[in-house]
């Protein structure tokens, strides 16, 4: 009766599984199917997908996706079959007759018609035969068994007795220890299975997946164990004692095995022997938790972090790929909504930190205030507190606090290294040349840093800037920002206290963003039409936001969010139709803060920058113009300022999240200038030496 229950609620679970699965499958295809529809109707679409990985709008004749365990058409078991065979042909081929002539020979052996793989396998029926044999041993041990059974009883018997005597005590001292490591084995081997099957996962979906079947197989485990109990009421009351006396055991081992610990071991240790190792929460729900110290360090280079505390007490890292005895030092700056991360996110090959690096430079990343995390030095600053700033700060505080780190390392490294060269003024204050590489807000905190210094007499330790795309001017943008442009401005007073920061809250819904990112992915059609939604928001930009997204930066435990005075100093610059600095509102402040009851105009200042200047335009960049970047090159030729203009046909992400390689030949043929001109002022140095 037992066998016939468990046989039902077996079959009943898998059928249960299997529906669940399906209708859910179903579901997700109907989704992908509409989203397929609404993609086909919306316009545009083809320029805005143009190029992203997943989305093709145009049908190709081509064949069947391959999976990936098959290369080249061929499956890894038909490779190693063919293999098998030219082997076994070289052998047959070496001796002085044929495979025809094997044929011959063995009466039990056929060839295999030829195939491309396979020309001429030989399959020998000699193995039927040995199945055949044993199977008849098989048959004639079994008759014998049943022919001993009674002698198997007599002695059987009085030999189970003893055995349960001689065991009694031995089970009463030992009974304790083995329930002990029996709740250890099986609860380090749940946490195993379940972390095997976390790492298969990606998205929402999957994870959707693995809660049903979790929820049905408890379900089902809680019917299965009452139906054993009713029909079964000696052997469940037996099972209650048991547990009962070795409750007090396993509640102590519970209580100290609060931490998931999975045993785990390597294929091709030299101690094959399970190790403990610690998981944490991100493993568990498989969520991509890497920082940039992990990609740079997986990459093979080196890395260093150093902490740097600005005038105002906040907490930046400043984030580094040393090489110590370099002359040559680069500063990455990123744009909003962004962190370091960006210069590192295509790998080896497409990223401008690691083509930096590999050109010998020092490679700096910095970071602007703005993480979830809220670093400053006062712990008790709320968050009101700590999302109260602008662009203003990013180029007066933050930026000021990580040039002169910057500065402060590279000093003291080269002096007590004596690379200083002998031909150098003694009284030199900057050993080494830096360039700034920056990108979107980036680059109007870079040209704020350099004119505000200027204007303080103090300097800026710049040689040259490269800017992707900077901002600072955005009178000439899509509908959708002037929409931002009026809401900041009007109801600047209402949400500034609601949301004094704009970022994702808290970890389970950072969470959900991250894995939906992912999910999207998967599905193209849903992913495409959320593509084109965004896209259209921002005026037609084909930048890959969805994947951008799914980026390890933007993770549950920690995401760069901006403040909603940063989103209201790029509302009043829009407005005003010039690059300023910030309007706090009243005469009375900004005397206070600039000395003049307007803030100070930037732009009007162009002629202050003493550094030459790399403006970097994307044709297909709908976040900021071609037409706004232009307006900062002639604003600057106006001023004096040696300046270059470059157009390339990128979208507002490609110039930091897409692998270019014109862009990456275009920006290190700009840092090689500073390095030439270096060079010859170091010759000229040298004539006037010869020439005294």
């Amino acid at each position: 009766m037992q066998r016939i229950v468990d046989n039902f609620l077996a079959v009943t679970k898998e059928s249960v599984k299997t529906i669940t699965y399906e209708s859910l499958s179903n579901i997700l295809r109907l989704i992908n199917g509409l989203s397929a529809v609404l993609l086909s109707i919306l316009p545009g679409k083809a320029n805005i997908l143009e190029g992203i990985q997943g989305w093709e709008l145009r049908p190709k004749v081509r064949g069947p996706r391959l999976p990936r365990w098959m290369e080249n058409g061929v499956s890894s078991f038909n490779q190693f079959v063919h293999e098998l065979s030219v082997d076994f042909d070289s052998l047959s081929s070496s001796g002085e007759h044929s495979a025809e002539d094997d044929v011959d020979d063995y009466d039990d052996a056929y060839i295999c018609p030829a195939t491309p793989l396979t020309p001429n396998l030989i399959f020998s029926r000699a193995t039927s035969f040995a199945k055949r044999e044993r199977n008849r041993r098989h048959w004639l041990m079994s008759i014998i068994m049943f022919l001993l059974i009674p002698a198997r009883i007599m002695f059987g018997i009085p030999f189970y007795f003893c055995k349960r005597i001689f065991n009694k005590g031995v089970r009463a001292h030992t009974a304790k220890y083995k329930c002990v490591s029996s709740a250890n084995a099986a609860k380090k081997g749940m946490d195993h299975v379940v972390q095997r099957a976390t790492d298969r996962r990606r998205g929402i979906i999957e994870d959707l997946h693995l809660g049903i079947e979790i929820v049905i197989e408890t379900i089902f485990d809680v019917i299965h164990h009452a139906t054993r109990c009713l029909l079964s009421p000696l052997e469940s009351l037996r099972m209650l004692l048991r547990w009962s006396s070795s409750s007090s055991g396993t509640r102590k081992i519970d209580n100290d095995d609060s931490d998931a610990i999975v045993p785990t071991a390597t294929l091709a240790d030299s101690d094959p022997t399970p190790t403990q190792k610690k998981t944490n929460l991100s493993n568990t729900l498989n969520t991509d938790s890497r920082k940039c110290r992990d990609v740079i360090t997986e990459l093979g280079y080196p890395y260093e972090a150093i902490n740097v505390v600005t005038s105002d007490g906040y907490v930046l890292v400043l984030e580094r790929i040393p090489r110590r005895d370099s002359k040559k030092a680069v500063y990455l700056q990123h744009g909003v909504f962004d962190s370091s991360m960006c210069w590192v996110s295509n790998g080896i090959v497409g990223s401008p930190a690691f083509a930096a690096y590999d050109h010998g430079y020092d490679v700096f990343l910095g970071n602007f205030r703005g993480l979830v995390s809220r670093e400053h030095v006062n712990k008790k600053l709320t968050s009101r507190q700590y999302w109260r700033y602008s662009i203003n700060e990013h180029g007066t505080q933050d930026l000021p606090a990580l040039v002169e780190k910057i500065h402060e390392v590279k000093t003291k490294e080269l002096k007590s290294s004596s690379q200083l060269d002998t031909n150098e003024q003694p009284n030199s204050d900057q050993p080494y040349k830096l360039c700034a590489i920056c990108h979107s807000l980036g680059g109007a905190a870079i040209l704020m840093y350099i004119i505000t210094r200027r204007v303080e007499n103090k300097p800026h330790r710049l040689s040259r800037s490269i800017m992707l795309s900077p901002a600072g001017f955005h009178h000439d943008s899509p509908f959708f920002f002037t929409v931002i442009e009026y809401v900041c401005l009007w109801l600047a007073p209402i949400l500034n206290p609601i949301f004094p920061g704009l970022y994702i809250p808290t970890r389970f819904f950072r969470m959900i963003v991250h894995k939906l990112a992912r999910d999207l992915q998967n599905y193209p059609a849903v992913g495409g039409l959320v593509q084109t939604i965004m896209s259209y928001l921002v005026g037609g930009d084909s930048s890959n936001w969805v994947g951008v997204m799914g980026l390890p930066h933007y993770n549950m435990n920690d995401m760069p969010g901006v403040s909603f005075g940063v989103a209201r100093h790029l509302a009043q610059i829009k407005r005003a139709k010039r690059f300023v600095m910030f309007d706090y509102g009243s005469r009375e402040a900004n005397m206070k803060v600039y000395g003049s009851p307007e803030p100070l105009d930037l732009g009007a200042r162009y002629n202050l920058i003493d550094v030459p200047i790399d403006l970097v335009a994307g044709m297909k960049d709908k976040v900021i113009l071609p037409s706004m970047i232009m307006h900062h090159y002639r604003l600057m030729k106006d001023g004096g300022v040696n300046a270059s203009y470059k157009q390339f046909e990128y979208a507002h992400l490609d110039f930091t999240f897409s692998h270019r390689e014109e862009l990456l030949e275009y920006v290190m043929s700009r840092l090689l200038l500073v390095e030439s001109k270096h060079k010859t002022l170091k010759l000229k140095r040298k004539e006037e030496i010869m020439s005294i």
